[in-house]
């Protein structure tokens, strides 16, 4: 009985707190990429011009309950995730994190902040729904969702420095 527990412990709770990680990533960066290169062209192509932006905004607002969940799904499993990769490598290497493996989580941590750091702006300054773009005419936000594509683009390379780490401690 011992010997189930333990390994329950050591294996099957490290992989499913893993798998909740990732599940938690990919519905968000995947949501903000769905959102960026379908919904909003669909809309641009479906709808007047005046009320993508009011559309695509209420989509987004949605979307960002969803995202509330998914960022505290991945805060704890991510700390989770730490402990234990950093007790492996204390079992593999006798040392815990390796600096490779500390400037991997370091950068990854940062796109995280990044990406967080945008959500809660679109939380706390929503666009107003008459917005309708800069004074030469030119869109701030083209999507109609204020910082969509750098939200999409820092989870990229959240992604790129998950699979760094994963590499580096193996």
């Amino acid at each position: 009985m011992d010997r189930f527990i333990t390994a329950f412990v050591d294996q099957w709770i490290p992989i499913v707190n893993h798998w909740l990680h990732l599940m938690s990533a990919i519905l968000w960066i995947g949501g903000l990429g769905l959102l960026m290169m379908a919904v909003v062209p669909a809309l641009r192509k479906s709808v007047p011009g005046e009320l993508v932006k009011p559309l695509a905004n209420a989509i987004y607002q949605r979307y960002q309950r969803i995202i509330g969940g998914l960022m505290l799904v991945i805060l704890v499993t991510g700390g989770i995730n730490i402990a234990y990769v950093n007790r492996l490598m204390k079992a593999t290497n006798g040392e815990g994190f390796t600096n490779p493996y500390l400037i991997a989580l370091g950068t990854k941590l940062f796109f995280v902040m990044c990406i967080m750091t945008l959500f809660l702006y679109n939380i706390m300054f929503p666009p107003a729904p008459e917005e309708k773009g800069t004074a030469e005419g030119e869109e701030a936000d083209p999507e109609g969702i204020p910082f969509l594509r750098a939200a999409f683009w820092f989870g990229i390379f959240i992604v790129l420095m998950a699979s760094t780490l994963k590499h580096l401690h193996h």
